[in-house]
């Protein structure tokens, strides 16, 4: 959590929890975000073809409105998801009930639900809710943090991230523009999000931005934050990243405006770092610099492949310097790749030069170094100009536990 003297809000934007009786364990599980107008939205779904009913309600409903949201309504402790006709008219009566409390269509109502796959709704329980949190919600700082710990399902930590710029207006003049946003997410960990546990994202800003300009910020920002992330290879069924723009700080922010994207991306990337750090039974999380690749797609194709090896990710969880189940997965990524060209570096430890294993190579320093509960990994490949960086996790005995058990 950041420390609330430093945070200012975005203007525009009122939150609320409550404490709906979904989890099991009697903490809040439901919470709002409201606008005070309808403010332009941007969002982006997992790619999993099994997806949750909140996100066929949300793609109909930002059609039906041009892409304009009032009221995002989050239940935790029960994903919404695999629950036929039921569970879209669960997330449908959700929404109406949330459009008669907070005074809007509920086509402007964006509904997102994370838990347990499989289990009927109890929708009667978050309508019941609504009319005490229409009554409590609030701008200050205490009602954010309290929203954002509502969503939480097997997240150890509440997970934010703020920036603020200034946007050049007439003259020589500029106007400030503020970013918040908050997310979960632990487990079920590899997005795959496209316009084209789960991890829900919810990023909010003063600026006024039309919904066509919105999406192309956002799609750039997760490009290279939460789709180079992975915790265990698994893609929810409910992963969204909804970006909303209530224009309340009258900058107006247009195509190309460098400043924003730049803020933007820092935000988006913090959180995705954050979901990693949490992950479930996470003992490392590992940044890998992929180089030298044919292209940037490959590269990511090969940090993909050694981001979901159990048996790489086992060998980080013991700290052991068996760098030549990176060089399998490399292998075996289908990227053009020259075993011979090979060079893996653990930090600045040179491990593997040309493939083979380097002169240089020092097994108990490589071992101390992969200790570290942060490390990062170098592979160049020597193939062309590609190249990303991508953030990962080790697979642990307690990562197993959290799921084994997880609906029990």
């Amino acid at each position: 959590m950041s420390d609330a003297s430093q945070i200012l809000l975005p203007h525009g934007f009122r939150f609320a929890a409550a404490t709906a009786g979904l989890k099991q364990s009697g903490r809040a599980d439901f919470a709002l975000i409201v606008a005070g107008q309808p403010a332009s939205a941007a969002a982006a779904f997992t790619a999993n073809r099994v997806s949750a009913a909140p996100l066929q309600i949300d793609k109909e409903h930002l059609r039906a409105t041009g892409g304009k949201v009032r009221v995002v309504a989050i239940n935790a402790g029960n994903a919404n998801c695999a629950a036929g006709p039921a569970g879209l008219e669960a997330a449908r009566a959700t929404c109406a009930a949330a459009a008669r409390s907070l005074g809007c269509r509920p086509e402007e109502v964006f509904p997102s639900s994370t838990g347990v796959i499989g289990v009927p709704l109890p929708a009667e329980k978050l309508i019941a809710a609504l009319p005490g949190m229409a009554a409590s919600l609030g701008a200050e700082i205490d009602h954010f943090h309290r929203a954002a710990q509502a969503i939480l399902t097997t997240d150890t930590v509440e997970k934010t991230a703020f920036a603020r710029l200034r946007i050049a207006g007439p003259g020589a003049s500029s106007q400030e523009v503020r970013i918040a946003a908050f997310c979960k997410g632990a487990g079920m960990i590899y997005p795959q999000l496209t316009p084209h546990a789960t991890m829900l994202v919810y990023i909010l800003t003063d600026a006024v931005i039309e919904p066509a300009v919105l999406g192309g910020y956002l799609r750039q920002a997760i490009e290279v934050s939460f789709n180079r992330i992975s915790v265990d290879g698994d893609t929810s069924t409910n992963d969204t990243v909804l970006l909303l723009a209530s224009g309340a700080a009258g900058a107006v922010v247009g195509e190309g405006c460098t400043e924003f994207a730049a803020a933007l991306t820092q935000v988006c990337t913090s959180l995705a770092r954050q979901v990693v750090a949490d992950g479930e039974g996470v003992t490392h999380v590992v940044e890998l610099h992929i180089e030298g690749a044919v292209n940037d797609a490959e590269a990511l194709q090969i940090a993909r492949s050694i981001a979901h090896s159990p048996l790489v990710k086992t060998a980080w969880a013991g700290c052991d310097p068996n760098w030549g189940r990176l060089a399998a997965a490399i292998g075996y990524s289908g990227a053009q790749v020259d075993p011979d060209r090979i060079d893996i570096w653990f930090g600045e430890l040179r491990i593997c030069r040309d493939g083979c294993r380097a002169a240089e190579f020092d097994k108990d320093a490589a071992h101390a170094y992969l200790k570290q509960p942060e490390f990062s990994i170098t592979i160049q490949l020597h193939q062309g100009a590609g190249s990303c960086v991508f953030w990962t996790t080790d697979l642990t005995t307690e990562y197993v536990h959290i799921n084994a058990d997880y609906s029990t």
